[in-house]
């Protein structure tokens, strides 16, 4: 097991690399990326779809990247806002990764976009140990889900730098806990935003676009607590005892050992479990896979596939 928890931190280390060095080159030239996080069915795709056309309305430099293991639905609702769309097909994995984003973003991302939204495949648990280079990571979950959410996927929850409430149109008739949810996401990550959305009802309309440009400016981003800690060493062989390496380092996650990785200047890198079985195709954890594909998508004139 040690050489298994070895190569999960092997995977994270190197995505770290990949993320550092994507931010550095996306921040040099404007560009502020947005990653979303969340349950399948959040409603992430509506409310961003609502976000774009009121970046488009604004005259504000946009584009979005959405990752699903399958179909092109997403892309091409987000089209519909007139603003620069990719697909990206993940060929299996749950999760983007930093060099899989840039390989995405080479050679289609117009270099005088001042946003890029990130919508990152439908799951809370893997995309949450992935940092791609983000300078602001935004956890949505609607009304529907349950106040107990941000307990159940802690590490999603506890490296977030805003929260975003959805479907709120609809909290009364789901009896949703308001200020129980408040009160839970605030166990797990003291002092982050949580905002009140909703896509149909429009509340809290433009929230996230100007969060997100406020990034841009230079404006302070949350530093979760959890993204703070150091990392864990905490190997478990097969037999034999438990081998702390960083003895009073151990941190539990939601699934399986992990680590937790220090935060960059105004950023909170994502930290948490590594790839574990099923969490990637046949090419092992953390593996891209040649397999992926992207497709831009174009307003108006369909779908046309990119390698």
């Amino acid at each position: 097991m040690c050489r298994v928890v070895d190569l999960k931190q092997a995977v994270l280390a190197k995505n770290d690399s990949a993320a550092h060095a994507l931010r550095a080159e996306l921040t040099a030239r404007g560009t502020t990326v947005v990653n979303l996080l969340s349950s399948p069915g959040s409603g992430k795709t509506a409310l961003l779809e609502r976000e774009l056309g009121l970046a488009r309305e604004r005259g504000v430099p946009v584009a979005a990247l959405t990752a699903d293991l399958a179909t092109e639905n997403d892309a091409l609702r987000l089209a519909r806002s007139g603003v620069p769309v990719k697909q990206v097909l993940t060929d299996g994995l749950c999760h983007l990764e930093a060099a899989m984003l840039g390989r995405h973003l080479d050679g289609w991302l117009s270099e005088d976009t001042r946003l890029l939204f990130v919508e990152n495949v439908g799951n809370l648990v893997c995309p949450a140990s992935y940092d791609l280079g983000e300078s602001l990571r935004v956890v949505l979950a609607s009304v529907t889900e349950g106040e107990d959410k941000p307990l159940k996927y802690p590490t999603a929850f506890g490296l977030a730098q805003l929260v975003v409430v959805t479907k709120t149109d609809i909290a009364q008739a789901v009896e949703f806990d308001e200020a129980a949810f408040r009160a839970h996401v605030q166990q797990v990550n003291p002092g982050v935003e949580v905002v009140l959305t909703s896509a149909r009802g429009g509340e809290g309309a433009g929230i996230l676009l100007d969060r997100a440009l406020a990034v841009g400016a230079g404006g302070a981003v949350h530093a979760p607590v959890m993204a703070q800690q150091p990392p864990a060493h905490h190997h478990h062989h097969a037999e034999g005892p438990v081998h702390d390496h960083a003895a009073g380092h151990h941190h539990d996650h939601d699934h399986g050992p992990g680590h937790h990785h220090a935060p960059g200047a105004g950023h909170a890198p994502a930290a948490g479990h590594g790839p574990g079985p099923g969490h990637g195709p046949e090419g092992g954890p953390g593996h891209t896979g040649p397999g992926s594909v992207s497709r831009a998508v174009h307003p108006h004139s369909g779908v046309v596939p990119t390698r």
